[in-house]
């Protein structure tokens, strides 16, 4: 008799199961995000019995309806977003944005600077390469500019918040920021004050692009996921307690007095106040809405935002090793001059 071998079953499918599951996901999502409304209701005025008028009733509402809303609204937009991220690595994009002259190559580096990776531990290498791959300055800046200040993060919370619109104007006020102080910076020559080591460094091939499947690359958007969540997920919690706070205790007038659009100096004051500070969007962005809910100026409180999550203190203190003081001052300095006129501008489109 003779017999046969078993071979393992294999999937002949792999992408389409993944999709089939990515799909099943998102439904779940949605089931999950229209129940949250409910269910923080529920949660405050049912089984907490809280009087909905009260302080503490719009406070303890205000946290158990943001916590799951921005935790869902994060998990979502960044799995597709790390999807996009995974056609772009930094080699990728040194290639993309070599050769390009000013203007041009500035606007297509602050387009590149929101889909690609960057954190204040990635400035220096990154800065190294694209100046060593030949890449202007100013395109450079245009780049370190706009990555963390249209922080993928700040524009999902914002569209959770406030809506598309303002979402919209945000990520648009960030390009042209990143654009013009990065044409700016390239206009006045400043190659001097990049530290010499950086001139000296050998080339290296950086058109190498990585090959994945759809399966690939769903299991790396998935671990970008649980990567960010477990980092971004306590200041959350702390800035929307933070933000409940202010949205059920402190007076409206207060805030409207200090960062209302009638009071020119609050732009500048708080973009003044935001440059030296450390946070991440996800901890500021709630407290931004529960400042703008109480009364605060859009404008004056999206500069603050973005003063914060743009120039931040320990970025700077790492480009400290590849740049001189003079350039660092030179950037800070241009890119608040923009955050400012930019707040300006939103207090007089959306007041």
């Amino acid at each position: 008799m003779h017999t046969r071998a078993v071979s393992p079953k294999i999937d002949q499918h792999p992408a389409a199961r993944a999709f089939v599951l990515v799909g099943l996901a998102a439904v779940v999502w949605l089931v999950l995000y229209t129940l949250i409304e409910p269910f923080s209701r529920w949660v405050s005025f049912g089984l907490m019995g809280l009087d909905p008028a009260s302080h503490l009733g719009e406070a303890v509402a205000f946290f158990v309806y943001d916590v799951p809303k921005i935790l869902l609204l994060l998990s979502g937009m960044i799995f597709l977003i790390s999807v996009v991220r995974t056609f772009f690595s930094p080699e990728r994009t040194r290639v993309l944005l070599g050769g390009k002259r000013q203007g041009v190559g500035n606007a297509l580096a602050a387009a590149l600077g929101i889909v690609t990776p960057f954190c204040s531990c990635s400035a220096v290498p990154l800065f190294i390469g694209f100046v060593e791959s030949g890449i202007p300055l100013g395109v450079t800046f245009s780049f370190l500019i706009a990555a963390p200040t249209i922080n993928e993060v700040a524009v999902i919370l914002l569209y959770g918040l406030f809506g598309w619109k303002v979402a919209a104007l945000y990520v648009a006020s960030g390009l042209v920021i990143a654009t013009i102080a990065g044409y700016l910076i390239g206009k006045f020559k400043l190659e001097r004050y990049v530290e010499d080591f950086v001139w000296q460094m050998q080339g290296a091939d950086g058109g190498f692009v990585e090959k994945l499947s759809w399966p690939e690359r769903f299991e790396r958007a998935w671990d970008s996921v649980k990567e960010i969540l477990r980092k971004v997920w306590l200041y959350v919690v702390i800035g929307i307690a933070i933000g409940a706070g202010i949205h059920g205790f402190v007076p409206e007038a207060a805030l409207a007095d200090i960062m209302g659009a009638k009071a020119w100096w609050s732009v500048p004051l708080a973009v003044l106040i935001g440059i030296p500070l450390y946070s991440n969007a996800a901890g500021v962005v709630p407290i931004v809405g529960a400042l703008i809910g109480k009364g605060a100026s859009v404008g004056t409180a999206l500069a603050f935002m973005m003063s914060v999550v743009g120039l931040s203190l320990p970025e700077m203190v790492i480009l400290r090793r590849v740049l001189k003081p003079r350039l660092i001052a030179v950037f800070i300095g241009t890119v608040a001059v923009a955050i400012v006129i930019t707040g300006y501008l939103f207090n007089f489109i959306l007041g």
